[in-house]
């Protein structure tokens, strides 16, 4: 994996401790398979051939998005290799990370710091501004919970085929800042499977 992606990754205990994951916001997200095991397909002349558990893989990916419509979700570039998964997902503004001014209260982010605001409506409709706190909306309605289905989802049909089938404990998370980056990024997911050979997490 290319130096620009190394150690920017954040696995799931230790997210970041302002930034609101339900937020509106895109990410490149990566899942390992338990101890790389390449249990999705195989590479040849730099083309991935997906085989029935590779497929569900896919498959889940995708119903993840008409699964939860709620969410305003952005399905980006994503692929799935034989010992790992790459994807960028995207939080839109959403009921759940929008609060209605009726309530006095508006969620909002400040991506540059990568904190969260809230600001409350005062009597005389002066907004005041609250210093970020690390406690957001539903927790069922952020990237974790997303990610968390998606691999349950994933388990229980590749389980069915293979018993021995598991992913690793957390996964990966980058937040996307700018469209320079989203753009790198969906390239590098694309150019991923013609670039198996010195993979970071091509063991064999």
């Amino acid at each position: 994996m290319p130096d620009k992606f190394k150690d920017k990754y954040r696995i799931e205990s230790a997210r970041l401790q302002n930034w609101d994951y339900g937020s509106n916001a895109k990410y490149f997200v990566t899942i390992c398979t338990k101890n790389r095991e390449c249990f999705f397909g195989k590479i040849r002349n730099g083309e991935m051939f997906l085989n029935d558990l590779g497929k569900i893989v896919e498959s889940e990916w995708e119903k993840t998005f008409e699964l939860r419509p709620d969410m305003n979700l952005f399905m980006g570039e994503y692929v799935v290799m034989p010992n790992h998964f790459h994807g960028i997902i995207g939080i839109g503004d959403n009921e759940y990370n929008t609060v209605g001014t009726d309530r006095g209260t508006i969620r909002g982010r400040d991506a540059m710091h990568r904190v969260s605001t809230v600001t409350t409506t005062t009597t005389d409709n002066n907004p005041r501004t609250t210093p970020p706190k690390n406690q957001f909306g539903p927790q069922s309605k952020n990237l974790g919970s997303i990610m968390r289905g998606f691999k349950s989802a994933v388990t229980v049909g590749a389980r069915l085929i293979n018993p021995d089938f598991g992913w690793q404990g957390r996964f990966h998370d980058h937040i996307i800042r700018d469209r320079q980056s989203f753009i790198r990024i969906s390239e590098y997911i694309k150019n991923n499977p013609r670039n198996w050979r010195g993979d970071t997490f091509n063991d064999l």
